[in-house]
């Protein structure tokens, strides 16, 4: 993309007053960089992601709720984790996390393992303890 034809549009990066650098080619076609205050492309993709992602977040609120899944759940999507790095961050394997996931299993947590948890998710034990999606 050409540096005159780089797209300003109106974003939420202007809001934020922020801009993004972007890779372009110059008068000359080398490569340079410029800043860009947005791309309405950009923010409709951008817009229909964190759409989809809000979905997911009230999903795991209401599975929550109707005691289908424990709160590690719905605060690993509202933290925008999965399952893989949900793992990584309280240092136990994958099918850990998954078990831990069902409400009967969540209820018998040991409290270290709640703090790990909590501590992942930037919240006290008492907070992921008692959400109840409501």
């Amino acid at each position: 993309m050409k540096k005159q034809d780089l797209p300003q549009d109106e974003s939420n990066l202007k809001s934020a007053n922020m801009t993004e650098v972007l890779y372009v080619t110059d008068e000359n076609n080398n490569y340079t960089t410029a800043n860009s205050i947005g791309w309405d492309i950009k923010k409709a993709a951008l817009d229909e992601s964190l759409a989809l992602i809000n979905e997911r977040i009230e999903e795991a609120k209401q599975n929550v709720a109707n005691n289908i899944v424990s709160p590690i759940i719905y605060f690993m999507e509202l933290n925008k984790m999965d399952l893989q790095v949900l793992a990584a961050y309280v240092g136990m394997w994958q099918w850990r996390v998954k078990r831990h996931a069902k409400p009967k299993i969540f209820k018998t947590l040991s409290q270290s393992a709640l703090k790990k948890y909590a501590d992942a998710f930037g919240i006290s034990v008492d907070e992921l303890r008692n959400f109840d999606g409501k």
